[in-house]
């Protein structure tokens, strides 16, 4: 004998659930798949937001408070509003100013440097047939490498009794006082900077050169184009969108990593001789860490947000470029 179901939700004449006036979103979700899978994926979309904006948005927020504050790491009393004193303080502060000039040249330096070396090794390797993994592989290393062992190979190389010097002393040149110079120091740290990330650069330009039509040199060929003419009016401008990436993401590297390569690479380990090499993280690590002057490193933080959000958006403008052929 069948068993009657005696739910409140079911029909005991047509014998099917019974169709709610106003369901609930728990019965939508009980009783309709659509409802469950547009659960599930709103809920992985929410995790990762969540969890950004614990790490990013937060501590963002909060450095901004903190540079408006008189923020002792040290004292544990009241943390008074001090409105902008830290960034009056900072701008007066020479040794900021100077970590500021010198990370827009590791900026400049860097980002020119390493997109002319990554495309132009990305443009002989598109070039070739034979060993192109073995020549990425090559090339692609010191990118993994550790920045620290590469800081203190460059440092070993550019010492006052290292390979270099010894090389210019047999060719007839005089010795040359490089990292102990405030003049040649920060460029030498800008070349291990730049060589290390020839490899990134490389592997973004291959990617975009293998997305140019082969018929667009074809054509340029028909017309009686030079090599240096399809390179600047084909190639180019068909790479605009991988420059544009590749100098932004550039230009928030040079930043991060001009923290360690000066500490390992400068003569004092704190952006030495006389802070010709001192970047603007090192100058918040000093005074956070070795200062223990929060307020006032907080503010050299936003000082830094605004330049790199700056230059980001000036990026934009002048090299995004749309081009159809």
């Amino acid at each position: 004998m069948e068993q009657l179901n005696t739910s409140p939700d079911y029909d005991k004449k047509d014998r099917k659930p019974k169709k709610r006036q106003n369901p609930s979103f728990l019965y939508k979700m009980r009783n309709n798949y659509k409802y469950q899978k547009y659960f599930f994926i709103i809920i992985c979309l929410l995790l990762p937001l969540i969890f950004y904006i614990g790490i990013r948005i937060l501590p963002t927020l909060f450095t901004f408070n903190v540079g408006f504050r008189e923020w002792n790491l040290l004292s544990t009393g009241e943390r008074p509003f001090v409105g902008l004193s830290n960034f009056v303080t900072l701008f007066q502060d020479e040794v900021f100013l100077k970590s500021l000039l010198n990370t827009f040249i590791y900026i400049v330096i860097g980002v020119i440097g390493q997109l002319t070396l990554g495309i132009t090794v990305a443009l002989l390797l598109h070039k070739i047939n034979r060993f192109v993994g073995l020549f990425r592989v090559i090339y692609f290393i010191p990118y993994v490498t550790s920045i620290v062992a590469i800081s203190w190979i460059f440092q070993w190389l550019f010492m006052s009794n290292g390979f270099v010097n010894d090389l210019l002393i047999n060719l007839g040149f005089s010795q040359q006082p490089f990292l102990n110079s405030p003049d040649q120091a920060i460029f030498v740290i800008s070349a291990a900077m730049i060589w290390q990330s020839i490899g990134f650069q490389m592997v973004l330009f291959l990617a975009g050169l293998s997305n140019i039509p082969e018929m667009l040199y074809e054509a340029a060929d028909i017309d009686g184009a030079t090599p240096w003419q399809k390179f600047w009016h084909v190639t180019v401008p068909l790479l605009n969108p991988t420059i544009v990436f590749s100098s932004i993401i550039g230009m928030i590297t040079f930043i991060q990593v001009s923290f360690t390569q000066v500490v390992n690479m400068s003569m004092d380990g704190s952006g030495g001789p006389l802070n010709s090499t001192i970047s603007v993280v090192v100058y918040i690590y000093q005074t956070a860490f070795q200062q223990y002057d929060m307020g006032l490193a907080s503010a050299a933080t936003v000082v830094l947000f605004l330049f790199i959000m700056g230059l980001t958006i000036f990026q934009m403008k002048v090299l995004t470029k749309k081009f159809d052929y």
